[in-house]
């Protein structure tokens, strides 16, 4: 057998049924049972010449046996099934951690018990570690604050910082208020606009209130909805600037502090963390594929982050992505199909803490990007899928528009622009095509980063939709006879 899993000479009846079709213009067998005796390419793969407007539609059959599957078949619920026992037998898994360690070699072995051709890219990632953190007011009453220490924040000095208050609602407050920050513990009571916009205070606040003598900061959690329940996530202390304590704090706590400052009140906290920053772990990006039979140098990536913050159970950010990028190998396997071009599935490492071991991996590989044909990464939740978003030429659009009508069983035919995610980033702003899952999306941010991050937010329909959105792109873009135009 050749390395596509077929015979080194066809034998003389699949040679007569190839010069059959090419006289009528017809195919005499179905996609499924030749590819299944024979471990050939299907009818789709056989066609020679530009991507048009029907080649695409021609794959309105396999993508329905996909959806089937997926969704009424015997894969039914399976990618939510994987997720919980993935999220229930391992937990949380934040950078640097044990449970990361044993989540890498748990994803290894399930890959590897399925057939598919895994290995292991080796990174280096951050190791911040939380300690033991507490905080709270002291006056004008006594009240118990519920918070989060944000990522890469160094910790207060053992017997902790206490301080009075300055709550302002905005960095230009701030900078107005600048002369009452001196010695203080600068609270963040910035309204929820987007997280996009939003998330600013998180990311810069403790080094913005450093400037103006600050002794710590705490920040409204980033989120439109809150049950007193605190977010954390990562921070970005700027070089030259002195580094104090950041951790996020209620929503409803930040606004009971404004509250009272606004009626006059002195309010004072006390804040304890034992946060730190230890040397770089040694981890690794984990890498799953089904090798195209025709190209197998040409990739479409799929992808999802199988790290975590340290709370919850990281289900919804980003379990359900790796989920679904797994089922994608899964269903196209269970099918018995084999693209032109190579199917990989990347389940990255430290994603949370900036994206730097998917830079590293595109550091690796960019020497080959010609042949990335198309990247794409789930991580804005598997809720029920609304579109699939898309950055890419003009003409690479008009392509993808004509895929997604395949997914008109399902109902997600929309084609959005701009691909977004933070580890296929470096790939789309050096030209190669990306795609993202745009999701009902609208409790999101309810759950993110928080203790509410569990399978309870997950649906398996949802993510039977999801998989089968996911599958029926990556397998159709790697089967196409010609790349993604750039």
């Amino acid at each position: 057998m050749s390395q596509a899993g077929r015979p080194s000479s066809p034998p003389p009846l699949f040679l007569c049924l190839l010069m059959l079709s090419s006289l009528f213009g017809c195919h005499a067998w179905s996609p499924g049972s030749i590819r299944s005796t024979l471990g050939t390419p299907s009818k789709h793969t056989a066609r020679r010449g530009s991507t048009t407007v029907a080649e695409v539609a021609g794959y309105a059959d396999v993508a329905k046996q996909i959806i089937d599957l997926a969704v009424f078949g015997a894969a039914q619920n399976r990618s939510y099934r994987r997720l919980a026992h993935f999220t229930d037998t391992i937990g949380n898994r934040v950078s640097g951690s044990h449970s990361l360690e044993m989540a890498i070699k748990y994803m290894y072995n399930a890959l590897a018990q399925e057939g598919l051709d895994v290995h292991l890219e080796p990174v280096k990632i951050p190791h911040w570690v939380r300690g033991k953190e507490s905080a709270e007011m002291i006056a004008p009453r006594a009240k118990s604050l519920a918070l989060l220490g944000l990522s890469s924040s160094v910790g207060t000095p053992p017997e902790g910082i206490e301080a009075e208050v300055l709550v302002v609602q905005s960095f230009e407050e701030l900078k107005h208020r600048a002369s009452e920050a001196m010695g203080r513990i600068v609270v963040f009571n910035q309204p929820f606009v987007s997280y996009g916009e939003t998330v600013a205070y998180r990311a810069y606040g403790a080094s913005e209130a450093a400037k103006v003598g600050a002794v710590a900061t705490l920040i409204r959690s980033i989120t439109p909805f809150s049950i007193n329940s605190p977010h954390t996530g990562f921070q970005d202390y700027q070089d030259g600037v002195k580094r104090i304590p950041s951790a996020c704090i209620t929503v409803e706590d930040a606004e009971l502090m404004w509250r009272m400052a606004q009626t006059g009140h002195r309010v004072v906290v006390r804040l304890t963390m034992a946060a730190e920053t230890l040397p770089d772990a040694d981890s690794f990006n984990t890498v799953a594929e089904i090798r195209g039979w025709q190209h197998p140098e040409q990739v479409v990536l799929l992808s999802g982050h199988l790290d975590s913050w340290d709370v919850g159970q990281g289900a919804m950010d980003d379990g359900g992505g790796v989920m679904i990028s797994w089922e994608v190998l899964s269903l196209i396997k269970d099918l018995g199909l084999r693209p032109r071009r190579t199917l990989r599935a990347v389940l990255w490492t430290a994603e949370e803490q900036g994206g730097v071991r998917a830079q590293q991996y595109y550091d690796r590989h960019k020497v080959n990007m010609s042949n990335f044909d198309l990247v794409m990464e789930s991580d804005l939740g598997t809720f029920a899928p609304v579109a699939l978003q898309f950055t890419g030429s003009d003409a690479a659009q008009k392509v993808m528009a004509e895929v997604v009508k395949l997914l008109a069983p399902i109902n997600t035919t929309e084609l959005e622009t701009r691909g977004e995610g933070t580890d296929i980033s470096p790939w789309m702003q050096a030209g190669v095509p990306g795609a993202s899952l745009h999701v009902e999306d609208s409790r999101y941010f309810w759950f993110h980063h928080s203790e509410g991050d569990t399978m309870t937010v997950q649906d398996p329909r949802d993510m039977n939709l999801c998989s089968a959105l996911w599958a029926v792109v990556a397998y159709v873009v790697a089967d196409l006879q010609d790349m993604l135009p750039r």
